[in-house]
Parts: C-alpha cells; sequence; structure tokens
C-alpha cells in the first residue's frame, strides 16, 4: 500500500434513521487515527470534513422510496471529487464515516482509476437493496447495489459512469442480516459471499484466505476495503446504528486486516458507521482506529 495517505471525513447521518453517526469522523479522529498512522512512518494528509447540506425535511421519502435523496447525492459526489483527486496524487484514500450511503462516493472517486477493481465488504449486511427492494427506504442499505450500477440515476451516475464495479468482483465478508431483495441479487448476479456461517465454521483465516486468492484469480488490479463497524458483535463494538448478534469478535477482524496488510493489495479503504452516541465511551471508534493500525502494517513486535 502506498505510504502517503490522505484521510477525509464524511459526517454524513441520512443514509439512515439514527443521529449521530455524522460524529463518526471525530469520534475516530478523537482516538488518535492521525497520529497512529504517522506513528508508523505514514505521510498523512488530513482533508477534514467533506461539508453535508441540511435536509429541507429530514427522514420523508420522495416517490422512489429514497430518504434525503438530493442530499446524499451531494455529498457523494463531494466525496468522490475528493477522493479522484487523491488518488490523482498517488495517495491512498483513507475515508471516516459517517453512515455507509458514502461508499457510493468512495467508489465513484476510485473505480475509473482501475480496469478491475475489487472490493471487500466486511459488513453484517449486503447492502444491496433499491428503492423497489428496501423497507426503510435508508440509502446506506444500497450502496452496493448502486456501485453495481442498480437503483436511483441519481445515485447511479455519480462521477459519470455505471457500473463502477463487476459483480464477480464484490467478496461480501461476515453478512448475517440480508433482506429477500438481496438474496435474490446476490444469487442472480453471482456475487460471492461469505456469512458468518462461514467464518464460524471454517475460521477467519480460512475464509480471508479464500477471498483473496479469489481477487487474485479474476486479477484484480486495485481492491477497495468497505468495512463496516456492525460487521463486529456489538459487545465489541456497541456503537453502531444498526447492530445484529452474532457478529466477527474484535481479534478476529484484526486478523483480517493484518491479512490485508499482508497481502498488500488494498488500494483505498473506508470505515463506516461508527456512531458515538450510541457507544460506551468511544470504544467503537477506538476499535476502529485498532484495525486501522493493523490494516496499515501495525505489528506488536
Amino acid at each position: 500500500m502506498k505510504k502517503n495517505l490522505s484521510v477525509i471525513g464524511v459526517p454524513m447521518d441520512l443514509g439512515q434513521n439514527r443521529r449521530g453517526v455524522d460524529m463518526g469522523p471525530s469520534a475516530m479522529r478523537y482516538a488518535g487515527v492521525i497520529e497512529r498512522l504517522t506513528n508508523q512512518g505514514y505521510d498523512v494528509e488530513d482533508l477534514g470534513d467533506v461539508s453535508i447540506q441540511n435536509p429541507v425535511a429530514k427522514d420523508v421519502k420522495n416517490d422512489a422510496n429514497l430518504k434525503d435523496l438530493d442530499v446524499v447525492v451531494n455529498a457523494n459526489k463531494a466525496l468522490a471529487k475528493k477522493v479522484k483527486e487523491a488518488t490523482a496524487k498517488e495517495r491512498f484514500p483513507l475515508v471516516l464515516g459517517g453512515d455507509h450511503s458514502i461508499a457510493i462516493g468512495s467508489l465513484a472517486g476510485v473505480a475509473d482509476q482501475y480496469q478491475n477493481m475489487g472490493v471487500i465488504w466486511y459488513d453484517a449486511h449486503g447492502d444491496l437493496n433499491t428503492g423497489e427492494t428496501s423497507p426503510s427506504g435508508n440509502i446506506h442499505g444500497m450502496p452496493l447495489a448502486v456501485s453495481l450500477g442498480i437503483g436511483h440515476p441519481s445515485l447511479t451516475e455519480i462521477g459519470g459512469f455505471a457500473p463502477k464495479i463487476k459483480p464477480e468482483n464484490i467478496v461480501i465478508i461476515g453478512a448475517r442480516s440480508l433482506d429477500e431483495g438481496e438474496k435474490e441479487l446476490i444469487a442472480e448476479k453471482g456475487i460471492k459471499v461469505f456469512t458468518m456461517h462461514e467464518v464460524d465454521r471454517f475460521g477467519m483465516s480460512n475464509v480471508m484466505s479464500q477471498a483473496l486468492d479469489y481477487l487474485k484469480e479474476i486479477k484484480t488490479d486495485g481492491v477497495h476495503l468497505s468495512l463496516d463497524l456492525d460487521a463486529l458483535d456489538p459487545q465489541d463494538a456497541p456503537g453502531v446504528g444498526t447492530p445484529v448478534l452474532g457478529g466477527t469478535s474484535y481479534r478476529e477482524t484484526h486478523l483480517a486486516m493484518e491479512m490485508l496488510a499482508d497481502a498488500d493489495v488494498l488500494t483505498s479503504a473506508e470505515f463506516v458507521e461508527v456512531n458515538p452516541i450510541l457507544d460506551v465511551k468511544n470504544r467503537t471508534a477506538e476499535a476502529a482506529v485498532g484495525l486501522i493500525g493493523s490494516l496499515f502494517g501495525e505489528k506488536l513486535l
């Protein structure tokens, strides 16, 4: 991975219902993410936060069953621009969320830099809903579908092209909560998924080895990591908006990050859904920063 990092905060909380995740970037900075990376020898450029508009009316769905669509679109356009500028300078974009709708902008900013972009989606959820299949209308449950070119045109066309990624280039890890529409899309598109059943049965080491081998076999020329803190069990990451029991442990996720560091395949990453209002003594932000440290090669010895 590049030794030059650009950190971009996205204080977005409009892709979902529960307020507070907009403070996620500040919580991770407070937990020492910049200092931790600098101490590891990285040249870290903190680009501050993307500006988020206030919606005219909160939590109001439009006719397409998409809450706060215009604000989410504008924020992701701004994020895509910042990410693209960072990659143009040959810097590794590290995005701090914010809810998971910001992955739309992250992928829009990096996807046109690669011919065969891979994605590791480390998450309890598939985030493969559309306005037609979503029970809630929350856009944070749609970014992976949007990046596949499936969904509202104002979302899929951010960055000026669609799709951003191919379904066969995606690996979902840690899934344990999928809506019916998402299950159908996974089957239809043949998306590679390691649920918690596979993690429990085969172990994280085996799952990550299989995921990395899979991405190598399809010859990806760049890999984006999208890590939602709700992939972790709520005991280890209580400060998330949509906790689901039975997730990965903090130690298992550390191992996954360490294996990604050793593989040296990542070209961009984001850590999302840290909600300090729902947290306990900033534990979830501190967990995220610890995982970021491991992702970028931090070792005990």
